[in-house]
């Protein structure tokens, strides 16, 4: 729109005659019919009767002109198709569902979300021109194609990648009776960043079989043209039927290590009596207050009176064990507004926690603190198997370790020990835990608790590197291209770290960083020797930036650790 126009106005867009703002005449648009209007007139009205405003005119017109590079009245036609409605099948409309689609998906909203009038009032404002499309039209057109475009994409990603690790699980829906089998690809890309997709969350109908988990897990690889040879491995439950299945598949799996934990602590907290009790007493009250609104009423009126932090007691869950310390922390936490309800007259409890019983759940708390700490660790999306030997060593290594404190769980304690040493005493002697350890520059082979295994380990790293040297064809490295051996540094944990001097007393007694013999003969085996005798990296770091860092220095090393 021309910039005369704020020094006149219009009654109506079809009269042919403005008015000045200034002086109030009225000035022929230079027609009588819209199609001949013009600014003509209006101008020179402004530069014979107005100089003042027609040099601001004129100044304000050469700035758009500069702005914009080549500055043109819009006529009347192009004026009028500003109103008009995009075309469905237009480039901007298009983009707009698209984008409306993308929210759709990305932020997990409901599909209807484009039949809700708030929604559709904002893109109307944001774009007046925009219609809307229908709910179908997402479903049947936006999102196929979407879909295809993603699945292209990965797929290309998938076909780079020299190798891929899976996580796949079964689970069931809380909302109706199904099976879903899911299938996530984790791989490393050239740029030693760490990327997963969900590949598949299908319906698994039927028995559980080891032969339908091995049938549909084939037919997941196939329909994303991933040989069986490109699998490093699949991390899976440690369910016999999915063992086997993934065994019959003929590629190599490994448990959760979560899932461990979880059947670790169970037997830990069912193997006292006196826990149980505590705990069960526990759950009574937790879901009192849950389904007493009234209850909760007064408990938060004490939480405020008794100036404690108001939080809801939290339930656990049998599946999740974490929950069972969640649940205890928050007991405690309002260990004194629960004993001033109680001392209230008009209220009452299904089941009161004595002394004593505060006293366990307190003191078991703090036992199962290291569990939830590599419960954490390990759920971690940056997690990987390289953490499970360490994580275990240290564990046994807390564990083992007597304190004034535990008396009254002292059993409970005796027996997570003993769950540990039976579910994981294989951890070291699995080659692809223990290589896996090896190359991670964190831990290296500091961790390792059994001589013959990491004899093993070792074995089963030269020969990898071996293998890579003579496919890559890479020329040795000389004595100059190697680095000094890394000095130790302080490792500060954070003081939330249950865990994190164990880790460091571990590592401090297992360093005996030196310099490699000088008789070794450059190559890969002298890379592998050179990168073991150097002190292992902080916790903290990132392994993949190390070996982004260090893919000249230690090229066949690298290779095997992506």
């Amino acid at each position: 729109m021309s910039a005369v126009w704020q020094y006149f106005s219009l009654k109506s867009e079809n009269d042919s005659v403005a008015q000045c703002n200034t002086c109030h005449a009225q000035v022929s648009r230079g027609g009588t019919e819209p199609g001949k209007f013009n600014t003509s007139n209006l101008i020179a009205h402004l530069k014979q009767h107005h100089k003042t405003l027609h040099e601001d005119f004129r100044k304000t017109t050469e700035l758009k002109k500069q702005s914009s590079g080549n500055f043109k009245q819009p006529t009347l036609p192009e004026t009028l198709a500003k109103r008009d409605k995009f075309p469905r099948d237009s480039k901007k409309a298009l983009t707009l569902t698209e984008k409306i689609c993308q929210f759709i998906v990305l932020d997990d909203q409901p599909l209807s979300v484009v039949s809700n009038i708030g929604f559709k009032r904002l893109i109307e404002h944001l774009e007046p021109r925009y219609v809307m499309p229908s709910r179908h039209y997402i479903v049947d057109k936006t999102i196929p194609q979407m879909h295809k475009e993603v699945k292209e994409c990965i797929a290309m990603h998938l076909d780079k990648a020299s190798a891929v690790s899976f996580t796949t699980d079964i689970w069931s829906s809380d909302h109706c009776p199904l099976s879903l089998l899911s299938l996530t690809a984790h791989w490393i890309d050239a740029d030693f960043t760490l990327q997963r997709a969900v590949l598949h969350a299908r319906e698994f109908r039927g028995s559980h079989t080891a032969n339908a988990i091995t049938n549909a897990m084939e037919e997941m690889l196939r329909d994303w043209k991933v040989d069986k040879k490109k699998v490093h491995v699949v991390q899976r439950d440690n369910a016999a039927n999915m063992r086997k299945g993934l065994d019959q598949l003929g590629v190599p799996s490994l448990g959760c290590f979560a899932h461990g934990l979880q059947l670790v602590v169970r037997e830990g907290l069912l193997s006292q009596r006196a826990v149980s009790d505590a705990l069960a007493n526990g759950r009574k009250i937790v879901g009192h207050f849950k389904h007493s609104p009234k209850a909760y009423s007064s408990l938060e009126d004490l939480q405020i009176e008794l100036n404690v932090t108001p939080k809801r007691l939290q339930q656990d869950v049998q599946t999740r064990w974490n929950s069972t310390k969640y649940m205890i922390d928050s007991l405690i936490h309002q260990k004194r507004p629960l004993q001033a309800y109680t001392s209230e007259e008009n209220n009452s409890l299904p089941a009161i926690l004595t002394a004593n019983q505060w006293a366990l759940l307190e003191k078991t708390s703090k036992v199962l603190a290291p569990f939830e700490e590599l419960t954490d660790t390990v759920s971690a999306t940056s997690a990987t198997t390289a953490d499970v030997i360490p994580s275990v060593h240290v564990l046994v290594r807390f564990l083992s370790k007597a304190s004034e404190d535990e008396q009254g769980v002292q059993t409970m304690k005796a027996t997570l020990l003993d769950a540990v040493h039976r579910r994981f005493r294989d951890v070291e002697s699995e080659p692809l835990y223990a290589v896996a350890t090896l190359l991670d520059p964190r831990y290296k082979d500091k961790y390792f608790t059994n001589v013959e295994a990491l004899r093993h380990a070792k074995a089963a790293l030269k020969a990898a590197v071996l293998k890579v040297e003579e496919e890559l064809k890479t020329t040795p490295p000389s004595d100059e291209t190697v680095s000094e051996p890394v000095k130790k540094t302080p490792r500060m944990e954070g003081a939330s770290s249950t865990l994190g001097s164990i880790f460091d007393e571990i590592l401090d007694e297992g360093i005996t960083a030196t310099t490699p013999s000088e008789h070794i003969t450059p190559g890969a085996i002298f890379e592998m020797k050179s990168y073991l005798c150097e002190a292992p990296i902080e916790r903290k770091n990132n392994p993949l930036h190390y070996w982004r860092a260090n893919q000249v220095r230690l090229p066949t090393l690298t290779a095997n650790s992506s």
